[in-house]
């Protein structure tokens, strides 16, 4: 397969998805051809540099890099889209990506010049102004590595420095693309075992010259760590890892050695975790880097570290020195993390006022529910509140630590608790935004609970998720109705980080924030994007329906005077069986461009076998399923009986329940591994994988039994 195609129109993905996919046939953009490489030392195509950055504010109109500022704001004082005005944004121009899975990259805009990635690590260069496709680069991932990645083959963004775009693909390599011609200019690799199931889905940062990149993979049994690797020739700059190995063979360094006394047992067997898979931020005038980290591996910290002790440097946001990698200071938002609460989520550097007096900050909404305010140089501690439901913990100390429910520690209590915020979190990957006017940062927040319990039959498995946390036997020690009380739903969220108080809340799906000098906040939802009133949360516009949801965040750019509104739409809300609508949509004032119209589809029929098998057999199915396929395929034929909607198929109307060949052929055999269904024959037996497909079957028919009531 060629890695690029040049003026060649719209690129099909020829491999399908995970489990499968769908493709459809839309418009193309009109296509032009791709310029010349620009000379050595001079690019014209991802002109950026440490001077261009720096003065990123002197340039409203470009958004260089994923924050558009080193800081992270996600805020632009353009101005000529406002609240008097914004009621007539509309559809200028659309592209569509024709790749069915998870769609969360922020565009970058160059001189003229869109920079955007895809699922799969793609990445794609557009004309601003017209939509006219420059080029192509598919980044070749082998498909069966998707089955690594906890949550989807997405990607966040490239990076741009020099004449190069910087992408880090799913399967663990740093590539430098020619920002001109869209081929290759080198490539490394990120991992530190290819044995390991590690990942990429964040945007690569560029800092001084260095493209700096995490990996994921926590869940599934690897060591967390950071990378910087040299801009022009792609060799290994520094590393740092977030949690210490083997004591046994040393230290990498002083900050490993301090780290080490928080753990206990023999936790470097299982990973540690504490992946850097998203958030980083710098500021220039400290000159520090700032990284967020990951959950535990695995999640239940007495099987990771017997015994407790704070486990560094999970869950903790850590300031770097960019020339180095060493470490300055951390603060840990979650000490013996045991919940999934990462502290990966975004970072922001902002000067606010702190007891009446200007402080440079830096700030972060967790997954555990608290908006953290420190102090930038140093890390001290200065404030934290609840931004959403949390019941694990009810508040956090004058030293900074959190007071926790003794409840919540199912692993030290052993019974079953049902947790606030569920492991995806108050606040998960979406990018928050500052507006320096009105000193509020815009933010997704959810109200969510999981029980948590005990997995006492844990067997690590570097092919699955390694949790120690059994929620099929939390559900049934607890009942039914365990999280019937507990507040539940998504907001949009006016947070004041000064007072530590919500401005305002409004309902709405989770998704990335834009804030602008034109007293406005753009953000997405299940079928469209939507602006509003930066002081109230007023909505002020909606746009057309856009045929799939918007989870990334909005990005805005000037060119020949005319402000545009940029966001990647892709969330796969829509049936997995439906036509897909990937796609990245450019919105201006007075367009009137109109999307073609949804291509109907059939959805396929519930028509399982009869259920025959045990009560035991299908209570033995549900464990494997849950412990080994539920991360991917979701709960099965759900909602009532209505198909899910989601990434992969839905199992309830899968031919192969019919069929215990058919079935042991794809999860066993792996027949489908060029889909990236890979061969979980190391996980399950013949027998294991009969009772999954009892256990499909007994669902699917209890799916089509309330179907069936729901039309009478």
């Amino acid at each position: 397969m060629s890695n690029i195609k040049i003026g060649t129109g719209i690129f099909v993905l020829s491999l399908l998805a995970a489990c499968g996919g769908s493709e459809m046939q839309t418009p193309q953009a009109d296509v032009v051809a791709a310029p010349e490489a620009a000379a050595p030392g001079a690019p014209l195509f991802a002109n950026v540099n440490i001077e261009r950055l720096l003065a990123a504010n002197n340039e409203p109109g470009q958004w260089m890099s994923t924050g558009r500022t080193y800081d992270e704001q996600h805020y632009s004082p353009l101005t000529a889209i406002s609240r008097d005005n914004v009621s007539q944004l509309g559809l200028s121009w659309f592209v569509d990506f024709n790749i069915p899975r998870g769609q969360e990259s922020t565009p970058l805009v160059v001189d003229g010049v869109i920079y955007v990635t895809t699922a799969w690590s793609n990445v794609r260069a557009y004309d601003a102004a017209t939509g006219a496709t420059l080029w192509e680069f598919d980044s070749e991932v082998p498909r069966e590595w998707g089955v690594r990645a906890c949550c989807d083959v997405v990607n966040r963004g490239a990076a741009l420095w020099n004449g190069k775009v910087f992408v880090g693909t799913i399967d663990g390599r740093m590539i430098a693309i020619n920002a001109a011609t869209g081929t290759k200019v080198w490539e490394a690799d990120t991992l530190i075992s290819r044995d390991l199931s590690y990942s990429i889905t964040g945007a690569p940062r560029i800092i001084k010259g260095k493209v700096v990149i995490g990996n994921g993979g926590a869940e599934y049994g690897v060591r967390g760590y950071v990378s910087a690797f040299d801009t022009e020739t792609g060799e290994l700059a520094w590393r740092f890892y977030t949690v210490p190995g083997d004591p046994s063979l040393g230290f990498e360094n002083a900050a490993m050695e301090m780290a080490a006394n928080t753990w206990n047992g023999e936790w470097w067997k299982l990973g540690g975790g504490g992946t850097v898979w998203d958030s980083m931020a710098y500021d220039p005038e400290l000159d520090l880097l700032y990284i967020g980290t990951g959950n535990g591996s695995p999640w239940n910290q007495d099987i990771r570290s017997p015994g407790g002790g704070d486990n560094l440097f999970l869950s903790s946001i850590v300031a770097l020195d960019p020339d180095d990698g060493s470490y300055v200071w951390h603060y840990q938002t979650t000490p013996g993390e045991t919940w999934d609460y990462t502290a990966t989520q975004p970072i922001m550097v902002a000067t606010i006022p702190v007891d009446g007096t200007p402080r440079k900050v830096v700030m972060q909404a967790p997954k555990n529910g608290f908006f953290y305010v420190l102090d930038a140089a140093t890390g001290e501690f200065i404030s934290a509140k609840p931004f959403a439901s949390i019941n694990w913990a009810t508040g956090i100390d004058d030293n900074g630590r959190p007071i926790e429910n003794p409840a919540a520690r199912f692993d030290q209590t052993g019974k079953a608790f049902a947790v606030q915020p569920a492991p995806a979190g108050a606040h998960n990957w979406q990018p928050m935004a500052f507006n320096p006017e009105t000193g509020l940062v815009y933010l997704s927040s959810t109200n969510s609970s999981f029980i948590y319990a005990y997995d006492r039959s844990f067997d690590p498995n570097p092919l699955v998720s390694n949790l120690g946390v059994d929620p099929v036997a939390g559900a049934a020690e607890l009942g039914p109705n365990a999280t019937a009380d507990l507040p539940s739903g998504t907001f949009m969220v006016a947070w004041n980080p000064v007072t530590q108080e919500e401005g305002w809340r409004i309902p709405g799906a989770s998704a990335g924030m834009l804030a602008t000098a034109g007293g406005l906040v753009f953000k997405g939802s299940q079928n469209g994007l939507a602006a509003y009133d930066a002081a109230s949360g007023a909505e002020l516009w909606k746009s057309v329906d856009t045929q799939t949801g918007i989870a990334a965040a909005p990005v805005t750019y000037e060119l020949n005077g005319e402000q545009y509104v940029a966001v990647v739409a892709g969330r796969s809300t829509n049936n997995y069986y439906a036509p897909d609508y990937s796609r990245l949509l450019v919105f201006k004032l007075g367009a009137t461009t109109e999307l073609p119209p949804a291509i109907s589809y059939t959805p396929p029929p519930l028509n399982p076998p009869p259920s025959v098998a045990s009560e035991e057999q299908i209570t033995r199915g549900e464990d494997f399923y849950q412990t080994n396929c539920w991360i991917c395929h979701s709960d099965v034929g759900n909602a009532g009986g209505l198909l899910r909607r989601g990434l992969f198929p839905e199992l309830a109307v899968s031919p192969a329940l019919a069929s215990a060949e058919l079935f042991k052929s794809i999860v066993l055999d792996g027949v489908r591994s060029q889909n990236g269904m890979v061969s979980f024959s190391n996980v399950l037996d013949a027998q294991a994988a009969e009772d999954v497909r009892a256990y499909l079957i007994a669902r699917a028919n209890a799916a089509l039994q309330a179907r069936q009531a729901a039309a009478q």
